[in-house]
């Protein structure tokens, strides 16, 4: 039997930073999935999650610096998924990498990385994951260990194996994220790539050259003593999921850690780092 969802389709002006804000706080209350789209964003919660009054406590609902609408409906999961055709269009990044969905046409690139997103995040088409794919692409993962977590859709790890890395592992809490990245591993012939479902507890006694967290400013500042632990000497980490305003935070925990800031990538307000031991 199909899952019954709730679509909410959210109309900003203008779309930005209120989008982000926006899918922050709705997932804080039990939306799972969303879709950007031209005019603001597409949310969707289980109905069997869906409360009375679920969005009364959104705080960016009642800036004046934006205008938000909404309407819903209820999608079944089958039709879901169409939405994600509608509205993932394939992304270049550089000139050396190309992530699109299987109904997407190829291209000759070096590395065509093809993604069935599903429910899951990282598509490359949020500046956080096109940062990091741009981190990627810009440095040697040849023959070197590599840790991707919070692996959405394992585009990361993905690109990282095919960079020339090994071993790579993928971890990822949310067991949509688990079985997407398990699926998309197979699609791009990278099954090499170990996937599992789980935190920060699962890197004890853990080892690796390079490791890609995208996740969000808690959880980093959280799991950053963790991941320093984990490196092995002139070993690479690479955040995102936060924005320029953090950097002070983030940097700080880094260095606290023994790890030292080496460069930035910027784009609307997102920022990607590089650190290293």
């Amino acid at each position: 039997m199909a899952l019954v969802y709730l679509e909410y389709d959210f109309k900003i002006s203008p779309t930005q930073p209120a989008t982000d804000i926006l899918i922050a706080e709705l997932g804080e209350v039990g939306f799972e999935s969303f879709v950007e789209t031209d005019s603001g964003v597409l949310a969707y919660i289980l109905k069997s999650e869906w409360k009375e009054g679920v969005l009364d406590d959104l705080f960016i609902l009642e800036s004046p610096d934006f205008e938000i609408s909404w309407t819903s409906k209820e999608i079944e999961q089958q039709n879901w998924n169409a939405e994600w055709e509608k509205n993932f269009h394939p992304i270049k990044v550089g000139d050396k990498c190309m992530v699109r969905a299987p109904f997407h046409e190829a291209i000759d690139v070096e590395y065509d990385i093809v993604i069935e997103p599903k429910m899951s995040f990282g598509t490359g088409h949020h500046e956080t994951t096109h940062m990091m794919l741009e981190h990627i692409l810009e440095n040697d993962f040849d023959g070197k260990s590599v840790l991707d977590m919070g692996c959405g859709t394992g585009v990361l790890a993905i690109l990282a194996k095919k960079r020339g890395a090994g071993p790579v592992d993928a971890i990822d809490i949310d067991e949509w994220c688990f079985l997407n990245t398990q699926e998309n591993v197979e699609r791009n012939d990278c099954s090499e790539i170990q996937v599992f479902m789980g935190d920060s507890n699962l890197l004890k006694n853990k080892k690796y050259d390079v490791i890609l967290a995208n996740i969000n400013r808690n959880i980093l500042l959280e799991d950053i003593p963790i991941y320093a632990q984990c490196l092995n000497p002139k070993g690479q980490l690479f955040l995102s999921g936060f924005y320029l305003d953090d950097l002070d935070a983030i940097s700080s925990k880094c260095k606290a850690n023994g790890l030292e800031f080496e460069k930035k990538l910027e784009k609307n307000r997102w920022i990607s780092v590089k650190y290293v031991n």
